[in-house]
C-alpha cells in the first residue's frame, strides 16, 4: 500500500480503497507488534521474579506510570497519523510530509520535559499516587523509575514513527523495529538480571537501551525519502502553526481521554495496594496477561487510524462504515477465541509465575471474570472508538471515556473494594466498559461523526 495511495474522488462509486490482502498486510504485523510490545513490560515482570514479590511489584507499580505517559505519547502520535492519513487518502503528499515532521518537533519536546519532571519527583510522585509502600517496594520502584524516565523521549519518538509508518499502510516496519527492541531487552535482562545479578536495575537498563535502539531505528527510517511520508531534515527546523493545531485537535482530546483514564486506573491501584503485597503482585500479573487477550482488539485499533482516515480523507464515509464492520467482526472473533481459552487456563497461566497460592488464586479469580466481559464488551469500548477518532470525532470519545471512568471505575472502586476486596475492582472496571461500549455503538451507528473535518 505505501506508495500507492489513490486518487482522491468524492463520489461514493469509487473502487475499495483497500483490497482484503492490503488489510491482512496491514492488520497481522500490527497484531505481531502488539504481542511484541507487550513482551517488554511482561519481560520485566517475569524475568525479576526471581527478586521476590517486592521487585514484581515495584517494577508492576512503575509501569502503570509510565502507561499513563506513553498513552499520552502515543496520544499525540495518533494525532499525526490521523491528519497525515487523511492527507494521503486525499493525495496531498506534501501536506503528510509537512505533518510528520510537526509532529515529531512536538512530540519531542513534550516528552524531553515529561522526563525531566519524572527525574526531579520521582519519590513525590509515587508517594502521591501510591501512598504508603513497604520499604523494598519504594526502594524497587525508584531504582525501575529512574531508568525507565530516561527512556520516555525514546520511545515517544519511536512511538510517532511507527505511527506515521502505520499511517502509510505499512505495519511491517513496526513490527520489525518491536522484534528488535524485544531481542535487546529481553538480552539485556538475562544478562544483567541472572548474570550481573543487578536485579530491578537490570530490567530497567533493558528497557532504556531497547527503546535507543527503536529510537534510532525509527528516526532514520523515517527521514529516508523513498517513503511516501517521510522527513527531509529534522535538524532544518520548519514550524507550521495551522498543521500542529491539526494535530492537536486530535491528539489533544486523544491524550487528555488516554492520560485522564491512566490517572484514573492510578488512583484505582491506590486502592489496591492497603490491600498488600499479594493482591497488588496479582492484579499486576492478571493485568499482564489480560493484555495478551486485548492483543487483537489493540492491533485493529491502529489499522482503523489508517483506514478509517484514509477513506474520510479521500471523500469515502460508507467505505469507511464498510471496513469499520469487517474490522469490527475480526477483533470479536480473535478475542472471542482467546477468551475461551484464558476462561480455562486461568488458574494454570497464573501459577507460572511465581506467585504464591493466595495471589495466584486471586489472579485466576479475576481473569475468569474478565475473559466473560472482553468478549463483550472491550470491543466496543475500546477498538470502535478508533474509527470515530479517525474521522476527528476525537472530542466526543474523550468527554464519554473521561465521564465513564470517572464516574463508574473509579466511583465503583471505592463502593466494592470494601466487599470484594481485588475483584471490586475489576467488577468496577466491567461496568465502565458496558457504558462506553453502549454509547460509542450508538454514535457510529447515528452516523453523526461522518460529518467532522480534519483537513
Amino acid at each position: 500500500m505505501e506508495g500507492t495511495v489513490p486518487a482522491a474522488g468524492r463520489t461514493e462509486t469509487r473502487p475499495p480503497l483497500f483490497s482484503g490482502s492490503a488489510l491482512r498486510r496491514l492488520m497481522i504485523p500490527l497484531i505481531i507488534e502488539q504481542l511484541l510490545a507487550m513482551t517488554i513490560g511482561m519481560a520485566d515482570t517475569v524475568m525479576v521474579t526471581s527478586e521476590g514479590e517486592a521487585a514484581v511489584s515495584g517494577v508492576s507499580l512503575v509501569d502503570n506510570i509510565s502507561v499513563l505517559l506513553i498513552n499520552v505519547f502515543s496520544a499525540l502520535a495518533t494525532g499525526g497519523a490521523v491528519v497525515a492519513a487523511q492527507y494521503l487518502g486525499s493525495r496531498d503528499e506534501e501536506n503528510a510530509c509537512s505533518a510528520a515532521k510537526q509532529l515529531f518537533y512536538v512530540i519531542g519536546a513534550l516528552s524531553v520535559a515529561t522526563m525531566a519532571v519524572c527525574l526531579l519527583f520521582r519519590e513525590p510522585i509515587l508517594r502521591l499516587v501510591f501512598g504508603a509502600l513497604d520499604s523494598e517496594v519504594m526502594e524497587a520502584a525508584l531504582v525501575y523509575f529512574l531508568l525507565t524516565a530516561l527512556s520516555y523521549p525514546l520511545l515517544a519518538i519511536y512511538n510517532a514513527g511507527a505511527a506515521l509508518f502505520r499511517a502509510m499502510g505499512n505495519s511491517r516496519v513496526s513490527m520489525l523495529a518491536s522484534l528488535m527492541m524485544n531481542v535487546v531487552n529481553i538480552g539485556l535482562n538475562a544478562a544483567l538480571i541472572f548474570g550481573a545479578g543487578i536485579g530491578v536495575a537490570g530490567a530497567g537498563f533493558g528497557t532504556l537501551f531497547s527503546r535507543l535502539a527503536g529510537a534510532l531505528l525509527m528516526t532514520w527510517l523515517i527521514c529516508r525519502p523513498g517513503h511516501v511520508i517521510h522527513i527531509d531534515s529534522l535538524f532544518r527546523p520548519e514550524f507550521r502553526g495551522q498543521m500542529v493545531r491539526k494535530i492537536l485537535r486530535i491528539g489533544v482530546p486523544n491524550g487528555l481521554e488516554n492520560g485522564m483514564f491512566q490517572v484514573g486506573k492510578l488512583l484505582v491501584l491506590g486502592l489496591v495496594t492497603p490491600l498488600g503485597t499479594s493482591a497488588t503482585a496479582a492484579n499486576a500479573i492478571a493485568n499482564s496477561i489480560a493484555g495478551v487477550v486485548n492483543v487483537p482488539g489493540n492491533a485493529i485499533s491502529l489499522a482503523l487510524i489508517t483506514v478509517v482516515g484514509q477513506c474520510m480523507g479521500a471523500g469515502e464515509p460508507r467505505q469507511a462504515v464498510r471496513y469499520t464492520g469487517k474490522l469490527m467482526a475480526v477483533v470479536y472473533g480473535a478475542m472471542g477465541t482467546l477468551c475461551v481459552i484464558l476462561f480455562f487456563t486461568a488458574q494454570s497461566l497464573a501459577g507460572i509465575f511465581g506467585l504464591t497460592q493466595g495471589a495466584a488464586a486471586m489472579a485466576a479469580e479475576v481473569l475468569r471474570w474478565c475473559s466473560v466481559f472482553s468478549l463483550v464488551f472491550w470491543p466496543a469500548s475500546f477498538s470502535l472508538p478508533n474509527a470515530l477518532r479517525a474521522a476527528g470525532d476525537a472530542k466526543f470519545t474523550m468527554v464519554v471515556s473521561m465521564v465513564s471512568m470517572w464516574v463508574f471505575r473509579i466511583g465503583f472502586s471505592y463502593l466494592l473494594v470494601p466487599e470484594l476486596g481485588l475483584l471490586g475492582v475489576w467488577v468496577a472496571m466491567f461496568i465502565d466498559w458496558i457504558v462506553r461500549a453502549v454509547i460509542f455503538l450508538i454514535r457510529f451507528l447515528s452516523g453523526r461523526w461522518k460529518t467532522k473535518k480534519v483537513i
